[in-house]
């Protein structure tokens, strides 16, 4: 089966033929991945290197947290995706997005305030969870709009941190 997926703005190419390998952009990787709790915490080697990932599913995409690096992803089989080019339908960057907590923890830093223009990609939450710290991202391009917590608030999984929208929208 193949899937075409995109990790912050880089799109890859995923074949899965065999079910300890997969191919990534035509490259082979062994791979072995076992999920650790209820919450989405995935226990996974690949090419004999082991890292842990908590994996979130949101409206459109896939969070995904390594290493205190929080990644969107978006993932489309073969099908959905050629439909979508065909329609002119990929993800369009518009409308809000929500910067929600991936895990329970306290907020260590707000680097944004509302009407703040922000870029895709840019950190702006850090959040400490299980003894470390994690950036949080915008995920898109666009202006905040509103924001929900503050430095040393206790936070939920999924809590609604932020919110990104248009520049012309309403805050």
């Amino acid at each position: 089966m193949k899937y075409f997926t995109t990790v912050n703005e880089q799109e890859y190419t995923i074949e899965i033929d065999q079910e300890e390998q997969i191919l990534v952009n035509g490259e082979p990787y062994q791979i072995d991945f076992q999920q650790l709790l209820q919450g989405g915490t995935l226990s996974l080697l690949i090419n004999n290197r082991s890292l842990e990932a908590i994996v979130n599913e949101q409206e459109n995409a896939w969070e995904v947290l390594i290493h205190g690096e929080l990644y969107s992803v978006k993932v489309q089989d073969e099908r959905s995706y050629r439909l979508a080019q065909a329609r002119g339908t990929v993800l369009p960057e518009t409308g809000t997005v929500a910067v929600r907590s991936p895990m329970p923890g306290v907020i260590l830093d707000v680097l944004v305030a509302p009407g703040d223009q922000v870029k895709k990609g840019e950190k702006v939450v850090i959040l400490e969870s299980m003894k470390m710290e994690n950036e949080l991202r915008a995920g898109r391009d666009g202006v905040v709009q509103r924001v929900h917590v503050e430095q040393g608030a206790n936070v939920e999984k999924n809590q609604e941190l932020l919110v990104i929208g248009d520049p012309d929208e309403e805050a």
